[in-house]
């Protein structure tokens, strides 16, 4: 029996019909470098969409990997109660430099799920002993995706994910999130005023009193479809969670750590979070860890004698993990020596033109959207109505399958295909996969 007839025995993949292996086999990776992934017939696949969006700086990353090899003879895990250790110190310590300003204490999970659900339980429990058990709600937007445990993906507004699962899920406050592309408003999204946040305004004067928190993927909401918004959106959510004594929870999971052109989304509107929560890049994609950051006066709140009852009685097994510290310490050390988001800047232009370029006229191509280096290209039926394909034709998946035959990885969502790259992919790589999905595309549509 091979590996894939091993595969398909064992192994339950993950967001996935798995009868679609039967037509698209599980690939097997042997080994990967750079941005690509080597199976084991010898094939090669550029991995546009960082797996899963974390893989930062290139698979097999030297630096990262030393780290790691070295840990690795010192200490591969301990309990975090009551003891620590210098990688977590020193990550913290370093963290505290380019968070956003007020973001002082650092509470670690082992994935962005966990993370959200720690975010969202300091928040209640927060108001619940500061004077406010009023406060126990949450709001978020449509169309949000926050994670797959059951508190994450309440607050996730996306039905694919969380339809089924409705009856057992806390009810949120939802509202109609900002989509440029369709907006209501008519404007554009590079110079509008956020006139879309008028639904938000309304829900914090009708439920403001009761709502601990509201929760927001900044500047981007990823499963959505890339779906892009401009950071005054950001300004006025600060304002209004300020006035009504709400937590603003930034979730900054897929959008943080450069994606965005800046260290963080919120950096693009000059806002602060309460609590911002980090995952996939923290560690360049090598090992599962999350964290809740928020402030000193959240802290506060559960800072007091042990029988008072106040502490936040929230863990996970593996807390601080040395080994994904260590690496998360050569992320950061990798890019402030080696100017990552600089580069990555300059190549953004050049691969939103090269884009823009090749398929800007195409027919079917509704919006081209970007930001850093995640580009967005919304394939539509028919471009002056902006009507979508029918969602059985699954065009973005027939796109996807092409796109393997020539070595690259357009995993898709929805009709929406996305370039979500490693901060370091070269202009060659670019030439190379924008090439590869005009073909794709051309192949699959005509």
């Amino acid at each position: 029996m091979d590996l894939v007839e091993k595969d398909l025995k064992y192994i339950w993949h993950p967001c996935s019909q798995m009868k679609d292996y039967e037509e698209l086999p599980p690939i097997i990776v042997d080994r990967a470098r750079g941005i690509y992934l080597y199976d084991t017939e010898g094939n090669r696949y550029a991995d546009v969409v960082s797996s899963w969006w974390c893989n930062l700086l290139g698979h097999c990353n030297e630096r990262v990997n030393n780290a790691v090899k070295t840990q690795i003879d010192k200490l591969e895990h301990v309990i975090f109660a009551n003891f620590s250790h210098k990688p977590a110190i020193t990550l913290c310590e370093k963290l505290s430099n380019v968070v956003p300003k007020g973001l002082t204490k650092f509470f670690f999970t082992d994935n962005g799920s966990s993370a959200i659900e720690a975010a969202m339980k300091m928040s209640f429990q927060y108001h619940y002993q500061t004077g406010n058990p009023q406060k126990k709600k949450f709001m978020a937007l449509s169309d949000a995706y926050h994670g797959e445990t059951l508190g994450a993906l309440a607050v996730g507004g996306e039905s694919m994910y969380s339809e089924i699962y409705k009856p057992i899920l806390m009810d949120i406050i939802r509202i109609d999130g900002p989509d440029c592309y369709r907006c209501k408003y008519g404007k554009c999204r590079e110079s509008c005023s956020a006139e879309c946040f008028e639904p938000v305004e309304k829900a914090f004067n009708d439920y403001g009193e009761e709502v601990c928190s509201f929760i927001i993927e900044p500047l981007v909401q990823g499963a959505a479809g890339m779906k892009i918004y401009p950071p005054v959106y950001l300004k006025k959510l600060r304002e209004c969670c300020d006035n009504q004594n709400v937590h603003l929870i930034a979730d900054e999971i897929a959008v943080g750590y450069g994606r965005t052109g800046k260290m963080f989304a919120c950096d693009h509107a000059g806002i602060s979070p309460d609590i911002m929560c980090l995952s996939k890049g923290l560690t360049g994609g090598y090992m599962p860890m999350a964290l809740a950051i928020t402030t000193d006066e959240v802290y506060s709140a559960f800072y007091d004698d042990y029988n008072k009852g106040k502490a936040f009685m929230h863990s996970h097994t593996y807390c601080g993990n040395p080994l994904a510290c260590s690496a998360a310490i050569e992320v950061l050390n990798t890019m402030e020596d080696e100017k990552i988001i600089e580069k990555a800047n300059k190549n953004s232009i050049y691969f939103n033109e090269l884009i823009k370029q090749t398929l800007g006229d195409y027919k079917f191509v509704g919006d081209i959207r970007n930001i850093g280096l995640i580009n967005a290209i919304e394939l539509v039926k028919n471009r002056e109505t902006k009507e979508s394909f029918d969602s059985k034709d699954r065009i973005g998946y027939q796109i996807y399958k092409e796109a393997l035959k020539m070595g690259v990885v357009l995993r898709p969502l929805g009709d929406v295909i996305y370039f979500n790259p490693p901060l370091t992919i070269t202009r060659e790589d670019i030439d190379f996969v924008v090439d590869v999905c005009d073909k794709s595309i051309r192949k699959i549509l005509g």
